[in-house]
């Protein structure tokens, strides 16, 4: 049965209780409005369709953000005790909640998120535009607030996961990327006079082993083992329920790079004590005064794997190893080089 109340700033507030199902209330400027939504609630009732869309309705974008921070990001169990996801996160839910964080979950529908997508695409940092791959990420962390939303939080949400129904940007096409002699020796100058002294072993440690930034910020000084050359990767971008991390090689100027830390700086927990955006913010600082244009801290990955490549005596499957690829369909951009190498052994037994 629905009740109609006059409240104190001229809203009219309606009320329906049915026996079995929650209480629902909301309120209207009008008292035709408010028996409009009474109406269509005692009919979803009787067909026994409806669903409380109530805690969906005071629950803004906001409001789940900041509980998903401190019910879920914040665990070390779903980061995989990685800082560098832990502060991709934080970016991502950052914004978002200033984007769309006063809006209740009830009303943040495809047209919200296409909007967010779009805005987000026509924005520029740096002089450029955000990459279709960033946005792909805050999209898909949008999706998983909306599933914490739902499996944790146990809220309705009277239009399900909106994300679920609009389009994603796609992935980003591989980088071919690499520096010429000359730009290699002024990147490698310019991370040297830095004023951030992990810079420069960060970026010869990419080169010397292809490991992406994040495994190289999270290794401790306990993976690694001069004696034997070889570091561990705990946790790493392509890890599964069978695989999980990996052991690298080092190269005997990695092994010098590592010895060099440590007379340097002495055995503290971390290789390279820097915070993801740390090392960025430096590493496009020396890029910005080397005079180099269009290069990434993981194109340095990209050129660790082509030198493998170039020198002719590393399989694919090799390759993979080094750099922790579960599978050869990402390695093959690298395969025209043994292609080449081949086609010279073909041609010198004729």
């Amino acid at each position: 049965m629905a009740t109609f109340e006059l409240r104190e700033s001229g809203w009219w507030q309606a009320k329906v209780r049915r026996k079995g199902f929650p209480a629902q209330s909301k309120t209207f400027p009008t008292k035709s409005a408010a028996k409009d939504w009474a109406n269509k609630i005692e009919a979803k009732i009787a067909e026994g369709v409806f669903v409380s869309a109530s805690d969906a309705e005071r629950t803004t974008l906001g409001d789940l953000i900041d509980r998903f921070i401190t019910d879920y990001a914040e665990k070390p169990e779903n980061y995989k005790q990685r800082e560098d996801k832990k502060e991709a996160w934080r970016f991502q839910l950052q914004h978002l909640k200033n984007a769309l964080g006063q809006y209740s979950l009830a009303v943040i529908d495809q047209k919200l998120i296409k909007k967010y997508r779009n805005d987000r695409g026509n924005t520029l940092w740096r002089g450029e535009k955000i990459k279709d791959s960033t946005i792909r990420k805050e999209i898909f962390m949008l999706s998983k607030l909306f599933s914490y939303a739902e499996k944790e939080e146990n809220i309705t949400l009277p239009r399900g996961n909106p994300v679920e129904k609009i389009s994603k940007p796609g992935e980003s096409k591989g980088r071919d990327r690499r520096l010429n002699k000359d730009e290699m020796k002024k990147l490698l100058t310019e991370c040297k006079t830095s004023r951030n002294p992990y810079l420069l072993p960060a970026v010869e440690l990419a080169i010397e082993l292809a490991m992406r930034q994040g495994e190289i910020l999270a290794l401790n000084w306990q993976d690694v083992d001069l004696g034997r050359s070889i570091a561990t990767i705990r946790e790493s971008k392509n890890d599964n329920d069978e695989v999980q991390g990996r052991i690298v090689p080092l190269t005997p100027r990695a092994i010098n790079i590592f010895k060099t830390l440590l007379r340097k700086i002495g055995n503290k927990m971390k290789v390279i004590p820097l915070q993801r955006m740390t090392l960025y913010h430096a590493f496009h600082a020396a890029v910005v005064r080397a005079g180099i244009k269009d290069f990434t801290f993981h194109d340095l990955r990209h050129e660790s794997l082509s030198r493998l490549s170039e020198r002719g005596d590393f399989s694919m499957l090799e390759m993979a190893a080094v750099s922790g690829h579960r599978t050869l369909q990402m390695l093959k951009r690298y395969n025209h080089q043994d292609a080449e190498r081949l086609a010279k052994k073909l041609k010198s037994k004729r």
